[in-house]
Order: structure tokens, then C-alpha cells, then sequence
């Protein structure tokens, strides 16, 4: 083993850093939908013996560079599939998105790297490199909109027993736990072989796992709101005809059949994705008394569709709620818009349009939201990736009894894409102890209890409906929708508390 890793430290110019592309690249088989996690135990200690190979500083960044490179480069790949739509407009776009994009997020890696070249062990590297990367994904979910998406935290949720840490510590949390566990096996190679520390690699999942299971093992059965009953309809109308003139009445004909289509009686509300209504409801009386000929007597529709003020004329990617007289009960505007994609930042600089339909940006809603409407519980909606964003799902106010996220996720085709996605959502869910209830266009729509666990969902690409009860939330909140990231923050110390005494004879950098 030490004869290897010291082959691997000594590996330079393109051997090196074509490793590190292609350790990167494999890290994404960990995260959903495959959930390999075993395998960040050989890509981590190779990734350590890489940086403890380079004699600058800026070599042991490109290392990162080029893991985190390979890393969003085959994790995100799907993203391109949104530029095929309508290829004839936006292919040209493609070879942007698709290195564009992964090429800036590796710098994050490259940071991360750089913290772990100033150790000198093994152990410390790995401490080292789990502080690094954790605040890579931390920074990354924060900066300039944010964009949390694959931390290295979800390559463990495949378990329900592992996600449940982040009822207590958060995703971020979960992050550093994996990467600890995957770095601490570098320690076999060396002067002095640590094998303990592969051990304590060992046991950290084993603890998480034995955590969550005694947790789902005490946990009550599901219970559910009384005389509320949902049908969430998944319609998997292609993007290209979503928005088409020509297919928008059998669009809409599509959504009402389903909704009515042998319905039971004790269904009380309708659940349609984002934009699943391609007009103005608010201002079509027409269309608005169309809808209300399909919403339960006495219930409602909850619909996805544009929203223009009538005072204002700002234009919003809104969930709209509508009762059984056609009549407007509710309203709620997505506050975190995705850059390019439902507005161009830098507008009037920039030669290009939004992806999504129209010729004008949406301007974004004042933020979270408890939304109280007739027959529900209070309910915290979300629209497409602002689902994506620990901490920031419920309002500051008064914490609502479910999450409801209305996503379009035709953009990306048969891919891992919308996997990930509703990975993400799950783990809302167990953050904040609330059932998440997801009605996604072409799918993975679903329904969640609040331990993370699904308990229907609508395969991807798959037309129909999910009839459910709207599940209970947790009577006492778990930590993390109390404290947010404090346990997260406390742990990153507790790290740097154990790694200072460690590092005492060597704080000054090598060679640059």
C-alpha cells in the first residue's frame, strides 16, 4: 500500500491530473441514482496521495481543479439535455453549460485541495481536506444564488437509516461525516501505517446508520390529516409541446382527464406541477371556470402557472390555488430563480434569452412562505429547485404542517437529473421533519413522509395520478428546523479542535 500511494504521489503532468478527472468523475456514481458510496473509500485516499505528491501550492489546486472538473462535469452532465429542447435556438449554449459550468464549480475543489497540501500526515490531510470541502459546498450553496446541488452528503441518503443525521446535523453535516470516513483509509500508506484509522473510517457510517435506524425503529407509524386526500397528477407532456400553441387545448384536456378519471370520493384537492397552466389564470375568467368544473367539491386546485400583478404587471413563476367556483384563494411567487434559465442576469449586456418561455424574465417572490388555504394544513410551497436549499424551505413565522413542490424536470429527459432532484427534496423533508408532497411534470412525483421515507411516487416519464393522504408532520420539530447549521458549525469545530494539537510543529506552508 505505501509503495503505491507513493507511485501515486509521483505521478506529474498529464498522468496526474488526468487521475484526478477521473477520480472526480467516478465520485458521481456515489450520489443518486446509483448511491455507490463504498467507492469514496478508494477515490478519496488516491485523491489525498495526489496532493501529498505536489511541491507548490498551485499544483496541489489543480489537482482539485481537475477532480472537481470531472466531478460536475459527468454529475451535471444532464443539464446540456435543457439546450436540446430547442436545439435550434440554444445548441450553441451547449459547450458552455457543459464546461463552462464545471469548470467554475471546480474551483471549489481546487479550494478544498489547497487546505489539505498544508498537511504533512495522512490524518491531518484528511481532516484537513474534509474542512476544505465542506465549506467548498457550503460557500457554493451561498455565493453569488447558490447552487447546493450533489453534495457529498447525498451519497449516503439511499439509506433510510443514514439520512435520518439530518434530522440533526443537516446535509452540510452529513457532507463532512463522508468525507472524513472516505479520507481517514489514506492513513494505511506511510511510515507509520495507521490502521486504526481506517477503523474510525469504518465506524462513522456504522454509527449513522445505527443512529437512523434506532430513530425509524421508535418512530410511530405514519399518521395522516383527517379529510384531506390529494391527487397529484403527473402528466408527461414533452417540453417542446408544453408551451405550444397548438397543443396547448389537448395539454389542458390532458390534465383536466386525469384529474376527474376515476377519482375516489375522499379526494378533497388536486396537485398539478409548475406551469402546469400556461396562461394568466387570474385574468381568464374562461379558463378559470374550466379548471373549477375538475376541483373536488368544496376543495382545491393547486396549479403551477405564470403570475402577472394586476397593479404591478411583474411577471412571477407562481402556485396559484383555486376552488371549486373558479375563484382565487391563494397565491405564492418563486423567490430563487434559476440564472439563464428563468431570468438572464445581466440582461442588458448579455446577447442571450432565457430558456424558459417568453421574452421577459420573472422577478422573484419575497421569499418563504406559510400559505394558509381552505382545507389544509399550512403549507410551505416550493417551486422546481428551491427545494434544493437547506435551511431556507419555511418561512421565519409560523412553521407550516407539510412542503409542497411543484417541479418541471422535462428539461432533462431520461437522466440522472431528476433522480437527484428528488433526493434532495427527501432530505427536506428529514431536515424539517414535514411531509413533502411533489408533483413534478414528467416525473418523479411523489409523496414523503417526514423520516424521508417515499411512500408512493409516479415513475419518470410515466402519465397518471398518486391518490394519497396527506401524512402528519413530526409533533417536535427535529434540531435542524430549530438550530439550522449550529450542529453543522459545531462539528467543523470540533474537527478543528482535534486537528490544531496535531499540526502544532508544522503551521508554516511548504515551499511555494
Amino acid at each position: 500500500m505505501t509503495r503505491f500511494a507513493t507511485r501515486i504521489a509521483a505521478l506529474s503532468g498529464w498522468r496526474r491530473y488526468g487521475l484526478a478527472f477521473a477520480l472526480g468523475a467516478t465520485v458521481t456514481l456515489t450520489l443518486p441514482p446509483l448511491y455507490l458510496f463504498p467507492l469514496n473509500f478508494l477515490i478519496f485516499p488516491l485523491l489525498i496521495w495526489l496532493v501529498s505528491g505536489a511541491t507548490r501550492r498551485r499544483t496541489a489546486f489543480a489537482i482539485g481543479w481537475w477532480f472537481g472538473f470531472g466531478f460536475f462535469g459527468f454529475g451535471l452532465y444532464w443539464i446540456g439535455n435543457a439546450l436540446l429542447v430547442f436545439s435550434a435556438k440554444f445548441a450553441w449554449l451547449l459547450p458552455f453549460a457543459s464546461t463552462g459550468l464545471p469548470a467554475f464549480l471546480a474551483i471549489f475543489c481546487g479550494g478544498a485541495t489547497i487546505a489539505a497540501w498544508y498537511g504533512k500526515t495522512p490524518l491531518q490531510r484528511a481532516l484537513l481536506l474534509a474542512l476544505g470541502w465542506t465549506t467548498s459546498e457550503w460557500l457554493r450553496g451561498h455565493i453569488l444564488t447558490g447552487f447546493p446541488w450533489n453534495l457529498l452528503g447525498y451519497s449516503w441518503t439511499g439509506s433510510e437509516a443514514m439520512v435520518q443525521s439530518t434530522a440533526l446535523f443537516g446535509i452540510y453535516g452529513l457532507s463532512l461525516a463522508v468525507v472524513i470516513s472516505a479520507c481517514l483509509p489514506a492513513a494505511l500508506a506511510g511510515p507509520a501505517v495507521r490502521r486504526r484509522y481506517a477503523v474510525i473510517s469504518l465506524a462513522i457510517p456504522l454509527i449513522v446508520w445505527t443512529g437512523g435506524a434506532v430513530r425509524l425503529g421508535i418512530a410511530s407509524p405514519v399518521e395522516f390529516v383527517d379529510k384531506v386526500g390529494l391527487r397529484i397528477v403527473q402528466s408527461n407532456i414533452p417540453q417542446r409541446e408544453k408551451w405550444a400553441r397548438e397543443f396547448q387545448q389537448r395539454n389542458l384536456r390532458l390534465f383536466l382527464d386525469l384529474t376527474v378519471k376515476d377519482r375516489p370520493d375522499w379526494i378533497t384537492h388536486v396537485i398539478w406541477p409548475e406551469t402546469a397552466a400556461t396562461f394568466f389564470v387570474a385574468q381568464n375568467d374562461g379558463m378559470r371556470r374550466i379548471l373549477a368544473g375538475a376541483v373536488p367539491q368544496g376543495g382545491l386546485l393547486l396549479t403551477g402557472a405564470p403570475r402577472r400583478g394586476a397593479d404591478t404587471g411583474r411577471l412571477t413563476n407562481a402556485m396559484i390555488a383555486i376552488n371549486d367556483t373558479g375563484r382565487v384563494v391563494g397565491t405564492y411567487d418563486k423567490f430563487h430563480l434559476v440564472p439563464f434559465g428563468e431570468y438572464v442576469p445581466f440582461a442588458d449586456y448579455l446577447p442571450i434569452d432565457k430558456l424558459t418561455h417568453g421574452s421577459t424574465g420573472f422577478l422573484p417572490g419575497p421569499g418563504p412562505q406559510s400559505l394558509s388555504l381552505p382545507g389544509l394544513p399550512i403549507v410551505s410551497p416550493l417551486v422546481c429547485y428551491e427545494v434544493i436549499f437547506p435551511g431556507n424551505v419555511v418561512s421565519a413565522g409560523e412553521r407550516p404542517g407539510w412542503l409542497l413542490n411543484l417541479t418541471n424536470d422535462a428539461w432533462y429527459g431520461l437522466s440522472a437529473g431528476p433522480h437527484q432532484h428528488l433526493a434532495q427534496a427527501r432530505v427536506r423533508a428529514v431536515e424539517e421533519g414535514l411531509p413533502l408532497i411533489r408533483a413534478a411534470y414528467t416525473g418523479i412525483s411523489a409523496v414523503v413522509d417526514p423520516y424521508g421515507r417515499v411512500l408512493q411516487q409516479r415513475a419518470l416519464n410515466d402519465a397518471g395520478v398518486i391518490d394519497s393522504k396527506l401524512p402528519q408532520p413530526l409533533a417536535t420539530p427535529p434540531p435542524y428546523a430549530n438550530w439550522g447549521d449550529f450542529a453543522f458549525a459545531a462539528m467543523f469545530v470540533l474537527v478543528i479542535v482535534i486537528l490544531l494539537p496535531l499540526m502544532r510543529n508544522n503551521l508554516q506552508p511548504k515551499e511555494q
